[in-house]
């Protein structure tokens, strides 16, 4: 079994097709599908199954997929360990995070680790936390940046804080300069908050307003209005479409500038854990655990 066999699986698995998957290592498509005919041979038995112009994994895809991803994730490790006598201060490693963690606290430690090492080549890939998860998992990335903890036997969860959620509205609505906001002022308000995925675990943020409107009556009362950018939704509620409850570190500028009002109304606040993840057995370089290092110094550790 050679490596370029299983990385011509995986890429097929990932990409959803030989065509896609081909383009990706820049092969043509007639040597993926030799390499992938080759490693079905070893194993006697067929990895995919031809579904209309794409293909899905059979049985034995399935079932071979958790150990191709394994054995790629401890080749990663192999390359780490190399690089790492280099020192601390060299090579290279990718961290995934929550796109939306880019515009909390934590830019501010990555600037630090940035000036420190700046021979460390941090590359960073953002996605929602299931996918930050399944990226560290596979060795994808060395290490992740989430919500909440994740119980998987194969991850090592590390609380780094909880980001406090404040909710906020444009300076010329009715509540921003109310020295104290009755919740049934709140009645019929228009809430922004991200969309759900479809079929994955719910969004933070919507569970987390979703979570407060309830707690305080108001869950039937508010419409919900569904915007995927942390940073259009900051804009919609400047322009005065609506509130919404945002980490307090991602709208410090805009209160501080007035662009942006706190609503007075502790009932409304929230906050998320926010965790670093990485694999329980894999090598972490003098590169990997100094960002750990750094991001655990954040300023908001231990805040509740």
């Amino acid at each position: 079994m050679e490596l370029d066999q299983v990385a011509a699986f995986l890429a097929i698995v990932r990409r959803g097709g030989f065509t896609s998957a081909a383009a990706s290592l820049h092969l043509s498509q007639p040597a993926i599908s030799r390499r992938i005919h080759l490693l079905e041979r070893e194993l006697g038995a067929p990895l995919f199954e031809r579904i209309g112009s794409g293909v899905v994994l059979s049985d034995a895809g399935r079932a071979f997929l958790p150990h191709a991803e394994a054995l790629m994730a401890t080749v990663r490790d192999g390359r780490d360990a190399v690089q790492a006598l280099r020192g601390t201060s060299r090579g290279s490693l990718t961290l995934a995070l929550v796109g939306s963690l880019a515009s909390t606290a934590l830019t501010a430690q990555l600037r630090t680790f940035r000036a420190t090492y700046p021979g460390v080549d941090v590359r960073l890939q953002t996605a929602l936390s299931a996918e930050v998860s399944a990226l560290v998992r596979r060795g994808d990335a060395t290490l992740g940046l989430r919500y909440a903890a994740d119980p998987h036997v194969d991850l090592v969860s590390i609380h780094l804080y909880d980001e406090p959620m404040v909710p906020v509205c444009a300076p010329q609505h009715r509540l921003a300069h109310a020295r104290r906001v009755r919740l049934a002022a709140l009645a019929g308000e228009r809430w922004l908050t991200f969309p759900h995925r479809p079929g994955g675990a719910p969004e933070p943020y919507a569970a987390a307003l979703a979570g407060r409107l309830a707690a305080a009556g108001l869950q039937g009362a508010a419409e919900i209005v569904l915007i995927d950018s942390l940073t259009a939704q900051k804009r919609m509620v400047e322009a005065g479409f609506g509130l919404a409850l945002l980490p307090a570190s991602s709208v410090d500028d805009e209160l501080r500038s007035g662009a942006l009002c706190e609503l007075r109304l502790p009932t409304l606040r929230a906050s998320l854990p926010i965790v670093l993840i990485h694999r329980r057995h894999a090598f972490l370089s003098g590169a990997a655990q100094a960002l750990m290092a750094v991001l655990r110094q954040s300023p908001f550790a231990g805040a509740t």
